[in-house]
């Protein structure tokens, strides 16, 4: 079974083709961010003018036709409304026209998903974080076998808190990398620590770093700013490891490809004996290989599509979406 991804979330058009849980391949093409961010509109038409081009560039990676694929899987939601409609248009039509299945996939359920296959795992605790999620999972069997969230942000996600300090701090590009570089010497600065139970929120932190920014050296706010919101990730994540007892962990999601995080999580997993994994910065950035394996998935247990229920939701949470694999 050979399946085509889908993903336009966001600022990223990424066109994923597998078969048999193997990556044929990986391809994107992302929206070049400038200071003043995503502009929703201007991201759509960027993808509308560059979509095709990336599929058959996918395509011609894999060595295979259009006519070859057994479905098409895209992104459903979460993202930004305008972007995730130019992939959902492209789904639609490679299905009609071409007579192919068609499978609608939570994008968080996607990160998930192919790191458990990257690495063959069964029930890990799951941390994943990106621009707009922060959240602390696990499968649970009721009502149906879905993700259970036990912990999450109260406000923004911590991606978009990285992004909105980058902005405010005029770093170019205005990204978490951007941040992680300038804290590397870095010293500690006191910072706003907010954490309840599983749960924690970034807006005190944020609003904190960015009204220092005129008094204290950048590169001292940046590393606090970002390893105060890390281990506040942490303290929730070992709280949850312990509590659920899990022998494995995921950490995945854009933030995922922060080396300081993942030196982090690697030490509490040490710590509780459990297996940590961490995908390739390619599959935790935003692709359409998760959404391919995720499609293929859908298509081995025979979960069928019509093209009106192949719809978009701005805010389709995980926790809604039932795991029949």
């Amino acid at each position: 079974m050979i399946v085509l991804g889908i993903e336009t979330s966001a600022h990223t058009i990424g066109i994923g083709i597998v078969e048999n849980n193997k990556i044929l391949a990986n391809s994107k093409k992302m929206f070049p961010i400038k200071d003043k961010g995503i502009i929703p509109a201007k991201v759509a038409e960027f993808h509308a003018q560059n979509i095709h081009k990336v599929i058959k560039n996918a395509l011609n990676t894999a060595n295979i036709k259009i006519t070859d694929i057994d479905a098409v899987s895209y992104t459903k939601g979460p993202g930004i409304g305008s972007c995730l409609r130019i992939g959902q248009i492209a789904a639609k039509t490679i299905s009609k026209q071409f007579n192919k299945q068609i499978f609608p996939v939570n994008h968080s359920l996607a990160h998930i998903e192919i790191t458990k296959t990257l690495f063959n795992l069964k029930d890990p605790l799951v941390v994943y974080l990106s621009g707009g999620n922060s959240q602390i999972l696990a499968l649970k069997q009721l009502p149906f076998k879905h993700y259970h969230i036990y912990g999450e942000t109260f406000d923004i996600g911590i991606g978009n808190a990285l992004d909105n300090f980058a902005r405010a701090a005029k770093l170019i590009p205005s990204w978490g990398s951007s941040v992680a570089k300038i804290a590397e010497n870095g010293r500690y600065i006191k910072m706003p620590y907010n954490v309840k139970g599983m749960d924690f929120n970034f807006t005190g932190i944020l609003k904190y770093s960015i009204e220092l920014l005129n008094k204290n050296n950048i590169s001292d706010i940046a590393y606090s700013f970002q390893e105060t919101m890390f281990s506040m990730i942490c303290e929730a994540s070992e709280r949850a490891l312990f509590l659920l007892n899990k022998k494995e962990l995921i950490l995945c999601g854009g933030v995922a490809q922060s080396k300081r995080l993942q030196e982090m999580m690697n030490i509490i997993s040490k710590s509780h004996n459990t297996k940590f994994c961490v995908a390739s910065n390619e599959f935790n950035a935003d692709n359409g290989a998760m959404i391919a394996i995720v499609g293929e998935k859908m298509l081995e247990q025979n979960i069928s599509y019509n093209l009106n229920e192949a719809t978009i939701d701005q805010k389709f949470r995980i926790d809604k979406c039932e795991v029949k694999w």
